[in-house]
């Protein structure tokens, strides 16, 4: 599917559930209290989740009727999200949003929803077994691809010798398998070879760098880049990276264009992070959750696994469209990016 027309799904899903979301009634039948919805969330080590899907979601539907959203964050704890999700189911929401931390263990969530009538959502991360409300996502594939695509230019652009080094994300989120794919298809087929490749148990920032840390013994300056499939990983990669030494510095991707990556790539530590559109994702998630709520039928035309879906794309981020991305789009300011520590950095790069 082409950026264009994903787009075009998209908008044209929210324009038709905008329409359709504001009739029926909220809560029990005589509307007369507060109706719930659920949001589960995977971890706080990423920080999109607390700092922009949680508000986006909570805004939105705010405006969209009287609900209470019962929030919680699992901190990469699949026993805890269960519990997380059986407390949410008791005390009687309505709708369950669920990211889930271990993609195959949540589908005993979805069927306890299931069983109970609830409906849930997939937000960000697909839950195999259960039947699903609709799915909302990014386009995980493509995600990869794009991080490939533009490693492997900017490596051909500098003329680089060496390998490829893979932090992958964690075996247990679904999204992950498709990061890699997306990856591999470009740079299995380029002039650089893949020298090992990790999946990184719970995308966790400190075993990327433990992982980084013996590759650089095993190979030195064999490697001329480090595949990061997340901006926590890179982060591990770089500090790995910083504390051995190595020269040339290698090119090291990553993803979720968080505040501390953005600096990096100001700083020339990363090349590149994928901006996704988190508002748009967490939004549209609330506007599905709305109508579900209502009672109503939420269809797309495009499905997922014969799930009704809406997946996005994203947008490479390095030093030369900051100004025209996250800024622009108004995640950070430039005084947020420019600390004193990236000032000097941020005037030489034209951010200001």
């Amino acid at each position: 599917m082409t950026s264009n027309l994903r787009r075009f799904l998209l908008l044209t899903t929210v324009a038709a559930l905008a329409l359709t979301g504001c009739t029926g009634t909220l809560g029990d039948p005589g509307n007369t209290g507060t109706t719930k919805i659920a949001l589960l969330l995977p971890e706080s080590k990423t920080a999109r989740y607390e700092n922009f899907d949680r508000p986006y979601f909570e805004a939105k539907l705010k405006t969209l009727g009287e609900y209470e959203v019962l929030y919680s964050n699992a901190d990469q704890d699949a026993a805890k999200q269960q519990t997380q999700a059986e407390a949410a189911l008791v005390s009687g929401v309505d709708v369950l949003v669920l990211d889930p931390v271990d993609s195959a263990a949540s589908a005993s969530i979805v069927s306890s929803a299931n069983a109970q009538g609830i409906p849930v959502i997939a937000y960000d991360r697909f839950i195999e077994g259960g039947t699903l409300a609709y799915y909302v996502s990014f386009d995980n594939e493509e995600i990869g691809r794009l991080q490939g695509e533009a490693l492997v230019a900017k490596l051909d652009k500098d003329g680089a010798v060496g390998g490829v080094l893979m932090l992958n994300g964690s075996p247990t989120d679904a999204n992950a398998a498709g990061f890699k794919d997306g990856a591999h298809s470009q740079i299995d087929g380029s002039d650089y070879t893949v020298l090992a490749e990790f999946d990184t148990p719970d995308w966790s920032p400190d075993k990327a760098q433990e992982w980084i840390a013996g590759q650089i013994t095993q190979y030195g300056g064999e490697f001329a880049a480090v595949y990061a499939a997340n901006d926590g990983t890179a982060g591990g990669a770089i500090a790995a990276l910083k504390a051995a030494n190595v020269a040339p510095f290698p090119i090291v991707s990553g993803q979720d264009a968080e505040l501390s990556a953005i600096q990096r790539i100001v700083a020339g530590d990363q090349y590149l992070t994928i901006y996704k559109a988190m508002r748009e994702q967490a939004e549209l998630a609330a506007v599905i959750a709305d109508k579900l709520a209502r009672g109503e039928e939420v269809t797309s035309d495009f499905t997922y696994r014969d799930t009704p879906a809406t997946l996005l794309t994203g947008v490479v981020v390095t030093i030369d469209n900051i100004m025209e991305t996250v800024v622009k789009d108004g995640i950070y300011t430039v005084d947020e990016i420019c600390t004193p520590a990236y000032a000097d950095a941020c005037a030489r790069a034209g951010i200001e």
